[in-house]
């Protein structure tokens, strides 16, 4: 992505205040030190909180808005078609986690599964049609960990192998019970927290010399992913935007890029996200720690593969929350949370894509028992306390 016009100011230097409490993220001073982005609300700040029901916590870090450029022009070393044409986006300020989502932070999503079931079998806080907008998946126990746990499971490893779904479902419990609306980033707001605010192919320029100091990839990672952070982060603060693993986004990948966004103008974000129809394939940003320069470029993708990802899944049929199969290995995800936010109805297309034969599939698991789903709001955790 390439940055062209910086709408918002943000400074290097800071520590989130107190002041900030009663919305999270948000100052109503100036900070003395540390990023913060200047806002009609006051100051985005970076923030950390622990998420409601757990012991583990998960930091925040702001992101300017402005009008940038999407993919990549023909002339960058590794541009593919799938990376053009250039178009220029305008971009909402956010907030974006500091890492990877690790599994300290993801397992007590994977927790819900037999936390859902217990509540069924007690007949409490079941879902109906009335309150389903607020409903979530959990991921069912994994068949066999081995496939997932490859690389082990130290709680500071990026979390690997869930389906974009289940990330999605993910985002959906963390604004249920936390009260923001946390999502998966679209392609756009991937791309311009990735660049850092630099117009290059890399947030610190074109030649991937540097790449060592800011990511692990097949040229330092030695066959392995790597503990979250371990590595130089970019200009606003984020680590491992380049290598380690690959991240969801909100779009379906294709071959022919932005063709059908040639020409038009006052783009936001949003308007820019291919939305998915198909169940593949869907989009990964940024590289994996198996991948060479080019692949962690700011505009490189992949695109999922339900087949080759589930090769050797043994669910019939196969599991709409856990792939199997490398490259699912090397792929996870982050949030975002944007400071505009949407409506609750309008929000649904940020937790359930309109994929037909993905939404039948969660539905048969749901009728055959071998799936499970539950309410996410604050009261949550308290009930989850209440019946542990």
């Amino acid at each position: 992505m390439r940055y062209l016009v910086l709408t918002l100011a943000i400074v290097c230097l800071a520590t989130t205040s107190a002041a900030a409490a009663e919305v999270a993220g948000i100052s109503q001073t100036k900070p003395e030190s540390g990023p913060y982005v200047k806002v009609e609300q006051g100051y985005m700040v970076p923030y950390e909180f622990t998420i409601p029901g757990t012991q583990t916590t998960l930091k925040m870090i702001p992101v300017p808005g402005g009008k940038v450029k999407l993919g990549s022009p023909e002339s960058e070393e590794g541009h593919t078609d799938a990376e053009g044409p250039e178009v220029e986006v305008t971009v909402g300020p956010f907030w974006m986690a500091e890492h990877e989502t690790t599994w300290a932070q993801y397992k007590p999503y994977m927790d819900l599964y037999n936390i859902f079931k217990k509540f069924q079998s007690k007949r409490i806080r079941l879902v109906n049609d009335d309150n389903r907008i607020d409903a979530i998946t959990a991921p069912t126990p994994l068949y066999e960990p081995s496939f997932t746990f490859e690389y082990g499971e130290d709680p500071q490893l990026p979390a690997t192998t869930m389906t974009n779904y289940a990330a999605r479902q993910y985002t959906k419990w963390l604004s249920g019970v936390t009260g923001n609306q946390y999502r998966l980033p679209s392609e756009a707001e991937w791309e311009h927290a990735a660049s850092g605010g630099a117009e290059t192919a890399y947030h610190f320029g074109d030649d991937a010399e540097k790449l060592d100091e800011f990511a692990w990839f097949d040229g330092n990672a030695e066959e392995k992913p790597h503990l979250v952070k371990g590595k130089k982060p970019n200009q606003f603060g984020l680590y491992d935007m380049h290598g380690n693993v690959w991240e969801w986004v909100l779009d379906q990948y294709s071959d022919e890029g932005f063709a059908k966004l040639e020409g038009k103008k006052d783009l936001t974000a949003l308007d820019t996200v291919n939305w998915p129809t198909e169940p593949e394939p869907l989009m990964v940003k940024g590289g994996g720690w198996d991948e060479d320069a080019e692949n962690c470029r700011i505009a490189a993708k992949m695109g999922s593969s339900e087949d080759d990802w589930k090769e050797e899944d043994p669910n019939i049929p196969l599991s709409p929350w856990w792939f199997t199969s490398y490259p699912s290995t090397c792929v996870g995800f982050r949030v975002i949370r944007p400071l505009e936010e949407v409506g609750k109805k309008e929000a649904v297309k940020f937790y359930r894509p309109d994929i037909e034969f993905l939404n039948l599939d969660v539905s048969d698991r749901l009728l055959e028992g071998r799936g499970i789903m539950g309410l996410v709001d604050p009261e949550l955790p308290k009930a989850i306390k209440n019946e542990g």
